[in-house]
């Protein structure tokens, strides 16, 4: 799958979001290692705590069919700016994908390409409670 393709799906999902409260839109596309895909989008609840982000929406799909190896992920917004995972994310991705590859996606189409350990440095991981 291309970078664009990829970045389309993270897109494709803005649509799915459920997001009666604060109205901003996530979508996510993660790619394991063998080139299946997993796409997300944000999911609130009135109570807050138990709504979930795009991207651990996909990657909790992904694991739940057996998939642990990813590539890389885009996340896209409905922003002029780029939306970047928030931490409860970082840390998620960081336990299945130390090094992944981050997309970031902005309303029209543009992207920024970091590294999980660029968003995340001096992370937390299971090597340290080994």
């Amino acid at each position: 799958m291309t970078t664009q393709e990829l970045c389309a799906a993270a897109r494709r999902m803005l649509a799915m979001a459920y997001v009666p409260y604060s109205h901003f839109p996530v979508g996510a596309a993660l790619e394991c290692m063998d080139g299946t895909v997993f796409t997300g989008c944000n999911i609130e609840n009135a109570a807050y705590g138990p709504s979930n982000c795009a991207e651990r929406t996909a990657v909790f799909k992904a694991v739940s069919e057996g998939y642990r190896d990813f590539r890389r992920i885009a996340i896209a917004a409905d922003t002029e700016d780029f939306c970047a995972p928030c931490g409860v994310c970082r840390q998620v991705l960081h336990e299945f994908a130390p090094k992944l590859e981050v997309i970031l996606v902005n309303r029209l189409g543009e992207t920024r390409t970091l590294t999980l350990p660029e968003l995340f440095p001096h992370s937390f991981g299971g090597d340290i409670l080994g």
